[in-house]
Formats: C-alpha cells, structure tokens, sequence
C-alpha cells in the first residue's frame, strides 16, 4: 500500500475507534484517578503508561543486542501501542493486533484522547540510512507527554511548536548512529524544557556486549551538572501536576527491570527468530 493510503486508513480508523470503543474492559489496576499517572519503565525506549482509565504502551522490543536481557513486554497488558519505527528495538509488532497499533505521523483521536505523531530522522543524515522516527505526544492522567523514541536529529522550529512544552519528555541520550547522544540529548533537554526528564536508550546489564553499541546513562547525567536527578529504586514512578517542578527541570532515572546481566553465553543458546515484516494494511 502506498504511505499516503495507508495514513488515511489509519486515521479513518482512528476516527472510526472513537465510535466503537475498542478498549474493551478495564482491568482494576487502571481504574485510577484521571489527575495521577504511573510510569513502568519496562528498558530501552518501551514505557507503560497508565491513567486515564488507559493503559499505554510505548516501543515494544525484541530481546536482543541492547535489550537482550529485559523481560520482553507483555503486549497484552494495553489498550494502545505506539511506536516510533519498525526497528526492533522500538518496534517489534509482529503480535500486536492492528486495532491497537499507532506508528505512523498524524494526529489520532482515540475514545476522547488524542495522539500526536512529529516525524524526525531516525539518523544523522536525513533519515537515508534508519529511515523517520515518530515523537509521540499526548495528555494522560493529566499531564503532558512526549516520547521522542529514537530522535536522532536536532528539533526544528516546526517541530518544537508540535510538541510544546511537555510536563515529561522521555529523551534517547546513549547515542550510536540511530539516537543522540548524551550531548545531543542535553541540547533537547534545553529546547522543550520539560519540567520532568526521564532518561531513556543506554546502557545497561542486559546490553549482549558484542551486539550493543550505545553508552551507559552517566554519560548524560555528568553533563546535567547542576539539574536536580532523582533515581528512583525501582522501575515505577506515580504522579501527578503537584509532583511536577514550576521552574527548573528535573531529571527522574527510573530502573529497568532485568531478569539477569546478559552474557555470551545467553546470546549462543537464545533462538533465533524471524524479522518481522511491517505490518500490511487493506484499504476500505
């Protein structure tokens, strides 16, 4: 399907949700209050959100190279899945049922929400190489969100007016060819202005040392010099607008959960699964 086609499907499909109420039932965990928001830092750019009566979740991976000693996230336990590309360490989708996937730019309206992918290259030279990223912006639990995924190109005016001044930006600051750097990163900290900063696409122990290329978080935390950090021991954080900083930025480290320190050994014995292909779309 050409790319103009398939954006008109899926916003006509967007359009079409907010009729027939896909959501289905909640369950009791997400019956929260529409002011308070949870976190679930899941590892790499993959985030669970949940507010609002929603359960959002961001950049599903497949366990590997950077990511392979994460758990791999639970598809199921969301209303909705975003994803900022097809790479699989930010889009592995070959499970999620098409009703609940967004990954194209666009504004999308959802039950009463609304979802706002900004395209970026997803490298250093026009996108030519890695192709675009998606920036997802929206409100929940009160509070305003932008996932920039795997933004590896400077923000531009346009894209700065799109995106506004978010209350938390989830920002890649661990470098490689497909995401910026703990440099780069500092300077989006500095054009959005966010009031809450969560780190997110470095270095951990479930990195496969020989698959991995990016760098570990305190490369970005040493130039955030004079940023007030708070590491949280665990990989969930709630809030609310009373949580937020008025003035100054604050950087909030969540822990990702790991279930063991990867090794070689690990990446020998692990299976080797197909790639999947970007999910195909009928027109109506």
């Amino acid at each position: 399907m050409k790319r103009r086609e398939l954006i008109r499907y899926l916003q006509l499909g967007a359009i079409a949700t907010a009729t027939t109420g896909w959501w289905g039932s909640k369950s009791p965990s997400v019956a929260q209050s529409a002011a308070s928001l949870e976190i679930e830092y899941l590892g790499h750019t993959c985030f669970r959100f949940t507010g609002s009566d929603r359960r959002i979740l961001a950049n599903p991976f497949r366990t590997l190279g950077c990511t392979a000693g994460y758990p791999e996230p639970n598809i199921d336990d969301a209303d909705l899945v975003l994803v900022s590309s097809f790479l699989l360490d930010e889009g592995a989708v070959d499970t999620v049922p098409e009703s609940k996937l967004l990954f194209e730019s666009g504004i999308f309206e959802v039950q009463g929400m609304t979802f706002e992918g900004i395209p970026i290259p997803h490298d250093r030279i026009g996108g030519n190489r890695f192709g675009t990223n998606v920036i997802w912006t929206w409100q929940q639990g009160g509070l305003k969100i932008a996932h920039l995924g795997g933004a590896a190109a400077p923000i531009d005016v346009e894209q700065r007016i799109l995106i506004g001044r978010p209350d938390i930006a989830l920002i890649p600051v661990g470098g490689s060819e497909k995401a910026y750097t703990a440099e780069e990163a500092k300077q989006a900290v500095s054009v959005l202005n966010p009031r809450l900063v969560i780190p997110t696409h470095y270095r951990t122990a479930a990195a496969d040392d020989n698959a991995c290329d990016i760098e570990p978080l305190e490369n970005f935390l040493n130039l955030m010099e004079g940023t007030e950090i708070r590491v949280a021991e665990s990989n969930r954080i709630a809030l609310n607008a009373s949580d937020l900083p008025q003035r100054d930025t604050v950087i909030r480290v969540l822990t990702p959960p790991i279930n063991t320190p990867f090794s070689q050994s690990q990446a020998d014995a692990a299976p080797v699964r197909p790639t999947p292909q970007r999910p195909s779309r009928k027109t109506k």
